[in-house]
């Protein structure tokens, strides 16, 4: 017995971040952290699908909660109604071809609804619909760009906090360091952070595509050889897209490249695979078109042998990653000392994604409950709301 979508919800909300400020100018993520006494205004977007028998698919952005995100589920939205929820891969390939034009972020969340749907009405959770086994993650902590007010504000101010996330349990930690994109102090804090805690931590380096050139990359991925590094991610400002200068990246260092953060579903991250570009792959269900999206990406990776990052954090981040053999951590981003992680505070069921969140072996559990097994807050999410858009009805 098939279920019809009857009707779409769109609720876009904000919420205010203590001690977080704009450090470039640059309304992004990537320019935002700490600063003493700032207050941030987040906006992000709850996603509501409901079919005829009265039951809820429900997703709340964590990163991909940009207008321009919004504006595509706004218009795929529509397009579900009257569709059966069973049919996701169906629905996945439809809308897939309407964002052909565009970047396809905002087919994510309305896959993840789909799946959140399909667990309640199962009553079982994502991961038990994936075949997930793994029951906690090993986490690492993601921190925020290096500022220049007094929270990540130098080599040692990084390696100390490096020290916290040890003593709350974490065994890996990644550096996003200055958006000013200087190679010799990044090449500095690499080596001073590995000399301080890379005995003990695993660790990564995601310049996000601020460093200004080829050289630049090089040089810093040097240093990152040097202090032992896990991985090199998104290093230049190619914007993370150049599979012939990863390429080349990767026959001048030793540490491996992680990259496909910025290319969009599997057929790309393949070509750019191939092509040689990289060593892991990089995916995001939110990013990539959903859930759905992202197994078609683990399963690429498990064919070629090599290893898939899950870019993020999130609860159907972690119900993908419970299904994976094939990836190594869960992101706990973004991080930092005396400032909260920018994820919406929707959840009401003690779920979170902040820096305490991980256990005292420094891993995260998968929720059990139906779907992604969250209970949203949904009185914050109206009382915070500023816009809500209804299809069907």
């Amino acid at each position: 017995m098939m279920t019809k979508i009857t009707q779409v919800e769109i609720h876009e909300f904000g919420f205010n971040v203590p001690n977080l400020g704009n450090l470039t100018g640059a309304d992004s993520v990537g320019a935002i952290g700490y600063m003493k006494g700032s207050v941030s205004r987040i906006e992000k977007f709850a996603l509501v699908i409901i079919t005829e028998d009265g039951c809820r698919g429900e997703y709340v952005t964590h990163w991909c909660s940009t207008p321009s995100t919004c504006a595509q589920a706004k218009t795929l939205a529509p397009k579900l109604i009257g569709r059966h929820a069973e049919e996701r891969e169906g629905i996945y390939d439809d809308m897939k071809r309407e964002l052909r034009q565009f970047d396809h972020m905002g087919q994510g969340p309305i896959d993840i609804a789909l799946w959140d749907w399909a667990g309640k009405q199962l009553d079982c959770s994502v991961s038990v619909l994936l075949g997930g086994y793994r029951k906690k993650l090993p986490a690492y902590a993601s921190t925020y760009h290096g500022d220049r007010n007094g929270g990540l504000d130098s080599k040692e101010a990084f390696a100390d906090f490096a020290e916290h996330c040890f003593d709350l349990g974490y065994r890996a930690f990644k550096i996003h360091g200055w958006n000013e994109a200087d190679a010799a102090e990044e090449a500095e804090n690499v080596l001073h952070v590995a000399k301080t805690v890379g005995h003990k931590m695993t660790l990564m380096l995601d310049p996000a595509c601020e460093l200004k050139t080829f050289a630049d990359a090089l040089y810093v991925g040097r240093a990152c050889d040097e202090g032992g590094y896990f991985w090199y991610e998104d290093p230049f400002r190619d914007s993370g897209v150049s599979a012939f200068a990863h390429k080349r990246l990767r026959e001048m260092i030793k540490t491996p490249i992680l990259q496909t953060e910025h290319i969009r579903g599997v057929e790309p991250k393949a070509d750019f695979l191939i092509a040689g570009g990289t060593d892991f792959l990089r995916m995001d269900p939110e990013y990539d078109m959903g859930i759905t999206g992202g197994l078609k990406i683990a399963h690429l990776g498990e064919a070629f042998g090599i290893d898939v990052e899950v870019h993020a954090c999130g609860p159907a981040h972690r119900h993908i990653m419970s299904a994976m053999r094939n990836s190594n951590f869960y992101e706990v981003a973004l991080v930092g000392p005396d400032c909260p992680n920018a994820v919406p505070p929707v959840y009401a069921c003690g779920y979170s994604d902040q820096l305490d969140c991980v256990d005292g072996d420094g891993c995260v559990p998968v929720p059990d409950g139906p779907g992604l097994g969250v209970v949203y807050d949904w009185d914050f999410i109206k009382a915070n709301r500023v816009n809500k858009t209804v299809f069907g009805g």
